[in-house]
């Protein structure tokens, strides 16, 4: 139960420190599916905060764990839609670290079509992650 109903607190009471929010990252915008590819990430999340965060995410709605046919030890991780409704406060987070980090690891490119066409660059990430069957 979130402690109060300010909508800006009930955010941040489920997805408001950063490991939750880079893993929703990786997988929306880096197509990152598997434990291991979360383990590679700059950040370098630690394995105990890692699968807390997946477990957090998956109890939340945010993410659906399946086991992999091909690799019977492995579990995929794929976005739900309540994930991917995020997507718009992500890229509002990318804009405005381009503004102010001057060494922003966003592709020029992704920064101009995000501004030019928010919208279409979502439709754009949604329909890629469709393609690849991570999200259903």
């Amino acid at each position: 139960m979130p402690k109060s109903h300010c909508p800006i607190n009930f955010a941040l009471e489920i997805f408001g420190d950063k490991w939750t929010l880079l893993i929703i990252r990786d997988i929306l915008f880096f197509r990152k599916r598997y434990y291991g590819d979360f383990l590679s990430s700059d950040e370098k999340i630690s394995t105990n905060i890692l699968a807390d965060r997946l477990n957090i995410l998956e109890r939340e709605g945010f993410v659906r764990k399946t086991g992999d046919a091909q690799h019977g030890s492995k579990y995929i991780y794929e976005p739900t839609q309540k994930a991917i409704d995020l997507m718009p406060i992500l890229l509002e987070m990318i804009l405005w670290s381009a503004k102010y980090d001057p060494k922003t690891a966003a592709p020029k490119s992704d920064i101009a079509g995000i501004k030019r066409d928010k919208i279409g660059f979502m439709n754009q990430v949604v329909a890629s992650l469709k393609k690849q069957h991570l999200c259903r």
